[in-house]
């Protein structure tokens, strides 16, 4: 009796352990390992090899968007709270990027570590508040930090330009190393070039540094705390503790991408930091996937580019028309109202038919894909077995 319960006891310990080291692993399939490979190698080899600066700046707009949207996602996705706020932040970084790479000079690290700094602050002095509400209080308070910010920054003129906003031309120098005027190889690369493969290798990283908090003892603790508070309070888990870094994490991407927002345009003004651009992370998140690891991306790829993409070809889009302030009895949708379509249908056929988003729909895809290979694979590893 004795002997059978320990070994049934060391072969559930046994499967346990396997189960938590899978859970753990920092890729967990295939899919992922070659999709941060394939991530990493075009943040280099792209910007390297076009000079189109249409989809350059496609490219850095998904970027920043990325990155603030994968920081919405641990708040949004992972922690289980709402907030549609992140423009707020946004701000924050971008008028901090102003005040120390524009106006002081300072080389890209220092006025970066500034931003993301700010920003986890910020985040953890707005964590009190958001923390005391639920539901859709919290949707009022996140929507009251836009105005509040907007009315700061609007009168804030000497950092801001007010209403007007300002030129802001960042310090991109790291050392002699500057990306706004890139030399590899004794080749020159345009801004556009230098500053695609600056933000790409910072949303790869913000992706990697997400999946590791994630599968760490405090990222189970944020998740944990979303599903079943009461439980994980009884387990002796500290939620203040948690969701502070949950808010912390949030702001400082947020940050980080308005930072690179200022960069792209070398232009801000506070009217930027809306509530359309709150609408549209909302978006983002939710069309991706909440708390998935590319949802984010993929969100940010597909909001980004319709309007981008209407606006180029329209002409070839037969139920396209151009812009007018006056009804001209022709039928057809005006190109700017053309995304606030897309983007509702979008989001009722998600919410209806595949709430983890595109990222679960690209996933199934590629099962299907590939099953017969895996089949392949499968039979041959059987008959080298028999053999």
């Amino acid at each position: 009796m004795t002997t059978v319960a320990s070994t049934g006891t060391l072969r559930t310990k046994g499967a346990f352990d396997e189960r938590i080291r899978r859970e753990v692993r920092v890729f967990q399939s295939p899919v992922t390992r070659y999709g941060a490979v394939l991530l990493t190698v075009l943040a280099v080899v792209l910007p390297l090899s076009t000079a189109d600066s249409f989809l350059l700046s496609l490219g850095i707009t998904v970027g920043f968007f990325s990155i603030a949207a994968i920081g919405l996602n641990v708040l949004n996705g992972y922690a289980g709270q709402i907030n549609m706020g992140q423009p707020f932040f946004l701000a924050i970084g971008a008028f901090t990027a102003v005040g120390f790479g524009s106006i002081m000079n300072l080389p890209l690290p220092v006025w970066l570590l500034a931003v993301v700094v700010i920003g986890a602050v910020s985040g953890m002095l707005v964590a009190p508040l958001a923390l005391r509400l639920k539901g859709v209080y919290q949707i009022v308070l996140s929507l009251g930090l836009i105005f509040i910010g907007q009315y700061i920054f609007v009168n804030w003129t000497d950092l801001t330009g007010g209403v007007s906003g300002r030129k802001a031309p960042l310090n991109l120098s790291v050392g002699t190393l500057d990306f706004a005027a890139l030399q590899l190889g004794g080749m020159g690369y345009s801004y556009q070039q230098g500053l695609f493969m600056l933000v790409w290798l910072f949303v790869a990283l913000c992706m990697f540094l997400v999946h590791l908090l994630m599968k760490s003892p405090g990222g189970r603790h944020i998740v944990a705390l979303r599903d079943a508070e009461l439980a994980a309070r009884v387990a002796g888990i500290n939620p203040a503790r948690s969701m502070f870094g949950a808010y912390a994490i949030s702001s400082a991407m947020g940050a980080l991408g308005g930072a690179f927002y200022v960069a792209q345009l070398r232009f801000v003004s506070p009217e930027q930091f809306n509530l359309g651009m709150g609408l549209t992370f909302i978006i983002i998140v939710t069309v991706g996937g909440l708390a998935t690891a590319w949802g984010p991306v993929v969100g940010s790829l597909v909001i980004c580019a319709i309007p981008v993409l209407a606006s180029r070809y329209a002409e070839y889009i037969p139920f396209l028309k151009a812009n007018s302030s006056t009804p001209d009895g022709t039928w057809g949708i005006p190109v700017g109202q053309f995304p606030v379509v897309v983007y509702g249908v979008l989001l009722v056929l998600i919410l209806m038919f595949e709430p983890r988003g595109l990222t679960h729909l690209i996933k199934v895809f590629a099962l299907w894909a590939t099953r017969p290979l895996r089949r392949r694979s499968a039979a041959a590893g059987t008959t080298e077995g028999n053999a």
